[in-house]
C-alpha cells in the first residue's frame, strides 16, 4: 500500500463507481445512430476484467446500463446482456437506474418517453428496487431514482419520505449519495436543462446534501468529467466507459477528434474511490476504449503501480505553470439534439482531472486570476485536496491585483515578482511597503533585459526571459541578501533551461539557497531560446521532467514549476506539454502519475546516488533506506532496452513507466534482464539486503 497523507487516517476500502455503460442487445446491434455505439458491449467486457483485477469491496453503476430506451422491444435482451456480463464481476455490484433504463425526467420538450409506471416496473422485472440505500464499513450509500424527481407519480412521494427518513435515521453518519441526473452542473440556480434537476426538485435534494452534510455525490449522465463542492458535499460527474457526449467538446480550443469528439478515448473510463477514516480520494481509471470479444482468453494481468490522488500524495515538489485557461466557464451550444433552447455554462475540468491523476500538487497562476471571483471561489474549493497556489507578476502590483493579492494571500504559497537588476533600488521601498500587508513568501526573479540576452546573430527574439541560475550567487549577494533589499525577499525563482542537467543544477541551487538562507522556486524551461522553434518530442520532454521530479524529490526544500502543462500549438514558443489540447494525457504524463506513485510508495528519504550512463541511456540514482532506485532514460538511437548491467540488491523489479505496469527481472551472465522492449523512461527498483 502506497504512503498516503495521515490526515486522511487509516484506509477502510476502495470501491468502483462507474457511469452511462450503454450495452446493446446484442454484439454488433444497436438502436443508436452512431457507429461508436456498437463497441459498448465490448467495451464493458473490457472493465469488468479491468474492475476485477483491482479488486474492490463492490461497484456503483450510476445509470443508463443500457441503451434501448423502455418503449424499445430491444430492452429486454440488452438487460439481459448487462446482467449476464456483470456476473463476471468478483464483487458485489449496485445499480442506479438512468433514463434509459426507466425513461427521461419530466420533460415535455425532449424526444424520448418519460418516466412512467409502466417503465418502472420494466426496471424493477430485470434490476430490483429502483431506490435504496446499504451500508459498508460505517458508510451509508444512497441510490435514488432522479428521474421521479417533479414526475408527480406515487413513487416520487414514497422515495422523498423514505431519504428524508432513512437521513434522519442516521444522524452525523458518512453519507455517499449516488444518482444519475446531476442536480446541477454549474451553478445551484442554473436554468434547468436536458442534463440537470429542474426545480423544485433540485433545491428539495441539495436541502439534503446541507442540512446531512453528505460526503460526496455521484452523478453520471453527462459522459463528461466535472467536480464542484456544494457546501460539505463533493459533487462528482463521471465519464461514460462506453462514449463521450460529443456536444461538450467546445470545451476545448481545438478540433473535437473521432466522430465529433464522441470517440474520444482517452476519456472514457471509471472512478476506483479509495475511502478513507477521514475523507476519501477519486481517481479515473481510464480504459482507453479498450474492447474484449466474447470469446477472449482472460488471464493474469501484469501487476502495476498503485496511483497516488492529490489528496493522498505527501510528497509532491513539482507543479506547473497553468499557462492556458483552467478555470473558466464555457458557453456550450445547442446542437438541435439534447437541447434545443439555450446554452450551457460549463467549466472544463479535464485538466483538473489530469492533476489529481498525476497526484500534482502545486499550480503557478497569474496574479490576474485573482481578480476573478470564479477562479477564486476555485482555488479556496482546491485547497482542500492539498493544492498549493503561487501567484506570479511584474514589479510591485498595483491597483485591483494588489487589492486581490492581499485580500486572497491567505489561499497562496507564494507570490513571484520579476524586476529588472537596475530597478530594485528604485522599488525598495514599495516592496517593503507591500512586504508588511503580506504573510505569505516573496519571490524574486531577475527580468533579463535586451542588453543580457543580446544573441549576437543577425536575427532578432522579441521575448520575455526571467529568472536566475545558478551561476547568480555574486549578484544575488549584491542585490538581496546585502543590497536595498536585505530582509525583504523570502526566496528567488530560477530558471531551468534546455540543455542544463536537472540533477545537478538543482543540486547546486540548493546549496547556493541554503547558504543564502533563501527558498527556490525553479522553473523548467520547455521552449527553446527561439520563438519560432517547436519543441514536440514526447520523449524528451518525458525524460527532463522524469529526470527533474526525481532531483526534486531528493532535495526536498526545492518547488519546481514545469512551465507547461497543455500543449501551446499556436503562438509563439510552440512546445508540447504533458497534456494535448483535449487535456489528454501525453507521455510525460504518465511518467510523472507512475513516478510520484513509486517513489512515494515508501516514506524513506531518498537521496542522490550519481549520474552515469548504462548502455547508451542516461541513468540516474537514488537511494532509500534498503532500497535503490536506477531511473533508466533513453537517449537519440538508443536501442529499446531490455537488460542493465547487474547491481548489488537481492530482488528486483522494473516499471515501464508509460504503462505504470511492473516486469519481473532476471539475473543471468553477469546482468539483470527483462521482458518488456522498453523505448520510454523505466525505473529499476533494487532492494538491498
Amino acid at each position: 500500500m502506497n504512503n498516503v497523507d495521515p490526515k486522511l487516517g487509516r484506509k477502510l476500502f476502495s470501491m468502483v463507481v462507474m457511469a452511462d455503460t450503454h450495452l446493446n442487445q446484442g454484439e454488433d446491434t444497436c438502436s443508436s445512430p452512431f457507429e461508436v455505439n456498437r463497441l459498448a458491449n465490448k467495451r464493458m467486457r473490457y472493465v469488468v476484467r479491468d474492475v476485477n483485477r483491482i479488486a474492490p469491496d463492490f461497484v456503483i453503476n450510476l445509470g443508463d446500463l443500457i441503451h434501448p430506451v423502455p418503449s424499445l422491444p430491444s430492452y429486454g435482451e440488452a438487460a439481459r446482456q448487462f446482467l449476464h456480463q456483470t456476473r463476471a464481476l468478483n464483487c458485489p455490484q449496485y445499480l442506479v437506474p438512468g433514463n434509459h433504463d426507466v425513461g427521461d425526467k419530466p420533460i415535455n420538450w425532449g424526444p424520448a418517453g418519460v418516466v412512467c409506471d409502466d417503465y418502472l416496473d420494466l426496471w424493477k422485472e430485470f434490476f430490483g428496487d429502483h431506490y435504496y440505500a446499504f451500508e459498508h464499513q460505517g458508510c451509508h450509500f444512497i441510490v435514488i431514482n432522479a428521474q421521479l424527481i417533479n414526475s408527480g407519480l406515487a413513487d416520487e412521494t414514497r422515495q422523498r419520505e423514505w431519504l428524508e427518513a432513512y437521513l434522519a435515521e442516521h444522524p452525523g453518519a458518512r453519507f455517499f449519495i449516488n444518482t444519475h441526473y446531476p442536480p446541477y452542473m454549474t451553478e445551484r440556480d442554473e436554468v434547468e436543462h436536458y442534463d440537470n434537476i429542474a426545480e423544485p426538485g433540485r433545491s428539495w435534494l441539495l436541502s439534503l446534501l446541507e442540512q446531512h452534510r453528505v460526503e460526496a455525490l455521484f452523478a453520471g449522465h453527462v459522459h463528461n468529467f466535472w467536480y464542484h463542492r456544494h457546501q460539505d458535499t463533493d459533487c462528482y460527474l463521471l465519464p461514460s466507459t462506453a462514449f463521450v457526449r460529443q456536444d461538450y467538446s467546445e470545451m476545448y480550443r481545438i478540433e473535437p477528434g473521432d466522430q465529433g469528439g464522441r470517440n474520444d478515448l482517452p476519456k472514457l473510463g471509471y472512478f476506483v474511490v479509495n475511502v478513507y477514516e477521514r475523507g476519501h480520494a477519486c481517481l479515473m481509471q481510464r480504459t482507453y476504449g479498450e474492447a474484449l470479444e466474447p470469446d477472449a482468453a482472460v488471464g493474469m494481468t501484469q501487476p502495476r503501480v498503485t496511483p497516488l490522488h492529490t489528496v493522498e500524495n505527501t510528497r509532491a515538489p513539482l507543479g506547473f505553470d497553468m499557462r492556458q485557461p483552467w478555470a473558466e466557464l464555457v458557453e456550450i451550444p445547442p446542437s438541435g439534439a439534447l437541447d434545443e433552447f439555450s446554452r450551457k455554462r460549463v467549466r472544463n475540468d479535464y485538466p483538473l482531472l489530469a492533476l489529481w491523476e498525476m497526484g500534482v500538487r502545486k499550480m503557478r497562476l497569474p496574479l490576474d486570476d485573482l481578480t476573478s471571483t470564479e477562479v477564486v471561489e476555485r482555488i479556496a474549493t482546491l485547497r482542500r485536496f492539498g493544492h498549493e497556489f503561487q501567484v506570479f507578476g511584474f514589479e510591485v502590483p498595483q491597483g485591483r491585483q494588489l487589492l486581490a493579492l492581499v485580500e486572497h494571500q491567505d489561499l497562496l504559497s507564494g507570490c513571484e515578482l520579476a524586476f529588472a537588476d537596475a530597478d530594485l533600488e528604485r522599488v525598495a521601498d514599495a516592496l517593503r511597503s507591500l512586504k508588511r500587508d503580506l504573510r505569505l513568501p516573496l519571490y524574486l526573479s531577475r527580468l533579463r533585459t535586451r542588453e543580457d540576452i543580446e544573441s549576437g546573430g543577425s536575427k532578432y527574439y522579441h521575448v520575455i526571459n526571467h529568472g536566475y541560475t545558478s551561476e547568480d550567487g555574486s549578484r544575488i549577494r549584491t542585490s538581496i541578501t546585502e543590497g536595498p533589499l536585505r530582509g525583504l525577499v523570502d526566496g528567488l525563482v530560477f530558471r531551468l533551461d534546455p540543455g542544463m542537467e536537472s540533477a545537478p543544477t538543482l543540486a547546486a541551487i540548493d546549496e547556493l539557497c541554503r547558504t543564502l538562507q533563501l527558498q527556490a522556486s525553479i522553473h523548467l524551461r520547455v521552449s527553446d531560446a527561439s520563438p519560432a522553434d517547436v519543441r514536440d518530442d514526447d520523449l524528451d520532454l518525458a525524460n527532463r521532467i522524469a529526470e527533474t521530479l526525481c532531483a526534486a524529490l531528493a532535495h526536498p526544500a526545492l518547488g519546481v514549476y514545469v512551465d507547461t502543462f497543455a500543449d501551446v500549438d499556436r503562438g509563439f514558443f510552440r512546445r508540447n506539454g504533458v497534456t494535448d489540447r483535449r487535456a489528454n494525457p501525453r507521455l510525460a504524463f504518465h511518467v510523472v502519475k507512475h513516478l510520484y506513485a513509486a517513489l512515494n510508495a515508501d516514506p524513506a528519504e531518498l537521496r542522490p546516488a550519481g549520474i552515469d550512463a548504462a548502455d547508451g541511456w542516461r541513468r540516474i540514482l537514488l537511494t532509500a533506506d534498503r532500497k535503490r532506485y536506477q531511473l533508466l532514460l533513453p537517449q537519440p538511437g538508443c536501442m529499446p532496452m531490455q537488460s542493465v548491467a547487474e547491481c548489488t540488491g537481492v530482488a528486483f523489479r522494473l516499471l515501464d513507466l508509460a504503462s505504470g505496469r511492473y516486469h519481473p527481472v532476471d539475473r543471468h551472465s553477469g546482468r539483470l534482464h527483462w521482458a518488456c522492449q522498453a523505448t520510454g523512461p523505466v525505473l529499476l527498483e533494487e532492494t538491498q539486503s
